[in-house]
């Protein structure tokens, strides 16, 4: 009897950044632009000084087609990208984006020199070292559902007071690795590189992020506690990357919130959470509501 395999959904959900000197980035936003169009792909593409960020759809063949232009011709380097499946296309049109950053950290960066990458299966060796410092550089809704053992929380509404946050602490710093890590790389590769220029120079960064890891390493190796907030309609993650079957988020202040959240007394469904009791978020301190599948916001 001949063994099947399942085929997977016809459209490919392609999510990735790269860091690269990109001076004619605004030039390139139309040849960008009519490039995806006639491959029919949709989503969005930033495009910035410093590099690109995007999650995007197609067919195979389009998405195929257009990362290894993206790496042979415009960038001229291989470019690592996460990759899901759908049966429909989960995007309604195609954007390509100026940026002034390709993720915003709210000051200048040289991004000149990063942070040691430390792949998945060598990341518990290095954080379980004495001399090392893990900071977690994702925002606190995010937090709140799942981090590594012994990682810092800088308690942040979003990435932009993380710089401020490494000011105020600077003294716990010194003298220490600093390992960092985000949910799938940009955060946390672009923060080394603040760190550097703050003259903080033993700096790492988990390549790939949290989801690579929970891909690399076996359950019964991990170091990571909890679940895994992911940016589309599974709102987390567990460490087999099996959608959450607990965690929500707050209708009122999109917080997302852990089963022990939702027996606290102040959690009242769209009404209020423990982490707002009813006042809402400052705006541009919210995670997205709109959710698209397979979306990752790295």
């Amino acid at each position: 009897m001949f063994e099947t395999t399942q085929a997977k959904p016809p459209i490919v959900i392609a999510a990735f950044y790269h860091f690269f000197d990109f001076p004619d980035f605004e030039a390139m936003r139309m040849p960008l632009y009519d490039r995806l169009t006639a491959l029919d792909i949709k989503g969005s593409l930033l495009i910035t000084a410093e590099g690109v960020n995007s999650t995007m759809a197609g067919t195979r063949e389009a998405i195929d087609s257009f990362l290894g232009y993206l790496q042979n011709e415009l960038i001229g380097a291989p470019v690592t990208w996460k990759e899901s499946y759908a049966d429909y296309q989960p995007f309604g049109k195609l954007r390509v984006r100026l940026k002034k950053e390709t993720i915003g950290i709210g000051e200048p960066v040289s991004m000149k020199r990063f942070g040691q990458y430390v792949a998945p299966h060598d990341w518990n060796a290095l954080i379980s070292r004495d001399d090392v410092v893990i900071i977690d550089t994702r925002n606190d809704y995010e937090v709140n559902l799942g981090t590594f053992k012994g990682a810092i929380d800088p308690n942040i509404p979003n990435f932009k007071h993380l710089p401020q946050w490494s000011r105020d602490n600077a003294e716990s710093l010194k003298g220490k690795k600093v390992a960092t890590f985000c949910t799938g790389g940009i955060r946390c590769e672009k923060y080394t590189s603040w760190l550097i220029d703050q003259g903080i120079e033993d700096v790492y960064h988990l390549k790939g992020g949290i989801l690579q890891y929970f891909e690399d390493v076996p359950v019964e190796q991990s170091l990571w506690q909890g679940e895994c907030f992911v940016f589309d309609e599974r709102i987390a993650v567990d460490h087999a990357l099996q959608p959450s079957k607990t965690a929500v988020l707050c209708l009122h202040c999109d917080h997302a919130l852990t089963n022990d959240d939702q027996q606290q007394p102040s959690y009242i469904k769209g009404v209020s959470c423990p982490h707002c009791e009813g006042e809402p978020r400052h705006a541009h301190d919210r995670p997205p509501t709109q959710k698209r599948p397979g979306r990752v916001k790295f």
